[in-house]
């Protein structure tokens, strides 16, 4: 009796395990008792990329799938808009800025637009064909003033609206799975195997290559408030610059949760809470710098991916999620 109870018994303890583990892993956070996001009912499957106001109300949203839209209540409401591209072109429209009414969008394959009328009109500017990788991130800097990156690491200026180019770095970094650029210009990119990042400050005539912290590979990196960086890593590994000063300085990891699904993307509130987002509707906030975290219950409800977090210098916030999934900060 007792060979034939043993298998049986173990069989039991082994299912009872993995549902205590289940329960770990999968509700081991508290839920918040309220979420300030609130979703935005958009009329496309697209994946929202990446979105930019020229004022408080107005605004642009690009994504996948030539995917433009607009709002004029500072994101509450979106409705579709159409660029005029060759219609055999199926453009993502990765990045978007504005400084004022003059915006920039790029794109792939081989897309930059540009308007001066908050984007009532947008004018396609031909890239030169020998550009090393494809256009990847524009930030707009002021009047006729923009920068480019690619997705290889190459970073160019344009002064005159974006007739001519300026080449800042003369070697670029390699292709790239991620890559930033912070409010006083530095750059940080994320190799695209994820298997080291690489630091450029302006004035530095390449980038400067770091190995990662641990065996995990990178997934994202960006820049804190305080211009310090921060790093996500396989495994659902966070990790603060503790050196704004030292870019190999960082803190010990912070894994909040490990539910099988990696993290995305990581931003900081008007509050100055720390939010995480990434697979299967997880988003997670942290008002104490990463001690402890809460699972926002909205998040939880959405059917998607969170690729970005994004907060705008005024104060407002957005989730941007996979086929259309979005969330607009209410505070």
């Amino acid at each position: 009796m007792r060979r034939l109870l043993t298998p049986l018994v173990s069989l039991v303890l082994l299912v009872a395990m993995g549902l205590g583990l289940a329960g770990c892993v999968t509700t081991g956070l508290p839920l918040a008792a309220s979420s300030p996001w609130q979703p935005v009912a958009l009329a496309t499957r697209s994946n929202p990329l990446d979105l930019a106001f020229s004022d408080a109300k107005h605004g642009f949203l690009v994504g996948s799938n030539r995917l433009i839209m607009e709002t004029e209540d500072g994101g509450a409401t979106w409705q579709e808009r159409a660029l005029d591209l060759p219609a055999e072109e199926n453009f993502r429209l990765i990045s978007i800025d504005f400084q004022g009414d003059e915006g920039w969008i790029v794109g792939q394959p081989g897309l930059l637009l540009h308007s001066t009328d908050r984007g009532q009109g947008w004018t396609r500017l031909f890239l030169d064909t020998k550009l090393p990788g494809e256009p990847y991130l524009v930030t707009a800097l002021g009047p006729k003033q923009a920068e480019l990156a690619t997705n290889v690491g190459a970073v160019y200026r344009t002064n005159d609206s974006g007739n001519s180019w300026q080449a800042l770095v003369s070697d670029a970094a390699g292709a790239v799975r991620d890559l930033r650029r912070a409010d006083d210009g530095r750059y940080v990119s994320v190799s695209g195997l994820g298997n080291f990042y690489a630091t450029w400050d302006p004035g530095q005539p390449t980038w400067q290559p770091h190995q990662r912290v641990s065996s995990q590979r990178l997934q994202s990196m960006g820049f804190q408030p305080d211009g310090g960086l921060w790093m996500l890593a396989r495994g659902a590994q966070l990790r603060f610059n503790a050196d704004p000063a030292d870019a190999e300085a960082w803190s010990k990891p912070v894994v909040p949760i490990t539910n099988g699904f990696g993290y995305l993307d990581l931003a900081w509130d008007p509050q100055g809470s720390l939010w995480t987002g990434g697979g299967s509707g997880t988003l997670l906030v942290s008002a104490d710098g990463g001690k402890s975290w809460q699972r926002d219950p909205v998040g939880g409800e959405q059917a998607s991916n969170f690729t970005r977090i994004a907060f705008t210098p005024d104060g407002k916030g957005f989730v941007l999620g996979e086929r259309g999934c979005l969330l607009r900060w209410v505070g």
